[in-house]
């Protein structure tokens, strides 16, 4: 299993164990927000929120919860967000690029400081780490009845780079430019998906001791958990070892 399936796997596993729905929720309220201020409100000619709502619906999100979202976004009372990204260096020279959605940049940028400085790490300025990280499509879905030989051919010819089965799981990876055409294929095949996202997947990954690595994924865990945090990479090497601590 690649590394950035690896780090997937254990954040679901993760996050279904933990009580953070309400993080979770609050993130996905923001990706649908975003997505209606961005292309409308009707999925149907709003790729983005078809997506939003999608990824919703892998996290459990209720219907209500979806539908309220997407109404409260069409007001005029709706929340204006920023998307930022912030990249920095973890300790033992670790890179981390972090993708923020927020009503308040001044409390982000401050936080998300706070937290590098607390973990002996640093920011870096925004372009100076993307060259480590390619922006690629990720999509993951139950197995369920799929036949696998046959299914790949049809996600080969949607522009799947790698296709990786683990856990009951599929993991298709696309360029970024294969991304829309991947979505269509899904959605065609009659493909639920848990996710489906723009991800940034590291050139190389970088093994660390154990120790050193648990204190990189301290840092990454309180970035993680930040209100204004939707997403967080880096080039950390998940070790069979340091899955085995985390468990």
């Amino acid at each position: 299993m690649s590394g950035h399936s690896k780090w997937s796997t254990i954040k679901r596993k993760k996050g279904a164990q933990d009580a953070k729905r309400s993080k979770m929720f609050s993130r996905m309220v923001k990706e649908i927000s975003v997505a209606v201020k961005e292309g409308g409100n009707d999925p149907e000619a709003n790729p983005r929120l078809r997506m939003a709502i999608n990824n919703a619906k892998g996290v459990n999100m209720p219907k209500d919860n979806i539908e309220r979202a997407i109404k409260k976004a069409s007001g005029k009372d709706a929340e204006d967000y920023l998307e930022l990204t912030y990249e920095g260096y973890a300790p033992h020279g670790i890179a981390i690029y972090v993708e923020c959605t927020t009503d308040n940049q001044q409390r982000t940028v401050s936080s998300i400081r706070s937290y590098f400085n607390k973990m002996d790490g640093s920011l870096a300025k925004n372009g100076s780490l993307s060259f480590l990280f390619d922006r690629k499509g990720v999509f993951r879905f139950k197995q369920n009845d799929w036949e696998q030989e046959e299914l790949e051919l049809e996600l080969i010819d949607a522009g799947a780079e790698e296709i990786e089965l683990d856990d009951g799981y599929f993991t298709i990876t696309t360029s970024m430019d294969d991304f829309g055409s991947m979505m269509k294929k899904l959605e065609e095949l009659g493909i639920e998906t848990e996710t489906s996202k723009l991800e940034r997947i590291p050139h190389v990954r970088k093994e660390l001791p154990l120790d050193k690595a648990q204190t990189v994924l301290k840092l990454i865990d309180m970035l993680d958990e930040d209100q204004d945090v939707q997403e967080v990479y880096h080039d950390l090497e998940i070790t069979d070892e340091l899955i085995n601590e985390m468990n």
